[in-house]
């Protein structure tokens, strides 16, 4: 399994020189960082391209050409994912990155501003918090979808600009393991989800074999 941006940046060929730059930054940012805050578990850093950059980076594979302007939540972002790594990929549109943990918000504030990323806001604080309305809210394993649909409901937009886009407003989570209970759980209050397999996106790491994507309308 390569450890460099390069695990990234061949399943992007698309990326611009700015963007390829950007990434290549995250494998020193992140690690110096961590030294400082934890962040990612220390393990685990070694593997952050595969495992924290090109896991977010699976929402910009199933969103891929997202209109000007498109904005997305990332609720529960810790140091920045899947929020930053998406901000690079997705340049036209704007994150807001929330976390309960200022330290995180910290971390992810000071990465974005590093490499020099402009579509990031960020905000200490809860999802109770948060009033704004968003297209796309994201998160990355924070808490069932059960638990999560309720909390944000409020948050998605439904005026008919936000409506343009192939695939209706929404949630989108990145999971691992056995998902029936709880999609069996976010059934009682919401339509079918989308589950897509992360191995489709990324089929040479193995990492993804039990990776998944659920996407929920709502």
């Amino acid at each position: 399994m390569e450890s460099n941006a390069e695990a990234v940046l061949r399943y992007f060929p698309e990326f611009s020189p700015v963007q390829r730059e950007q990434i290549n930054k995250l494998g020193e940012l992140y690690p110096a960082w961590n030294e400082k805050i934890n962040v990612i578990s220390r393990k685990d850093i070694q593997n952050l391209y595969v495992h924290h950059v090109l896991h977010s980076l699976a929402i910009a594979k199933f969103l891929p050409g997202l209109p000007d302007g498109t904005k997305i939540l990332d609720l529960g972002t810790g140091g920045g994912f899947p929020g930053i790594p998406l901000a690079i990929a997705m340049p036209q549109c704007h994150f807001h990155l929330i976390d309960r943990i200022g330290k995180k918000i910290k971390v992810a504030t000071e990465v974005a501003a590093s490499i020099g990323l402009k579509n990031v806001t960020f905000q200490h604080g809860d999802i109770a918090e948060c009033k704004d309305k968003y297209d796309y809210v994201v998160s990355r394993a924070v808490m069932p979808l059960d638990n999560l649909i309720p909390l944000i409901r409020k948050n998605i937009r439904h005026d008919a600009a936000s409506h343009t886009y192939a695939m209706p407003n929404g949630l989108i989570c990145l999971k691992g393991g056995e998902l029936t209970a709880e999609l069996k759980a976010s059934a009682r209050i919401a339509s079918e989800p989308l589950v897509d397999s992360l191995i489709n996106y990324f089929p040479e790491e193995l990492f993804f074999e039990t990776k998944k994507l659920v996407y929920q309308p709502l």
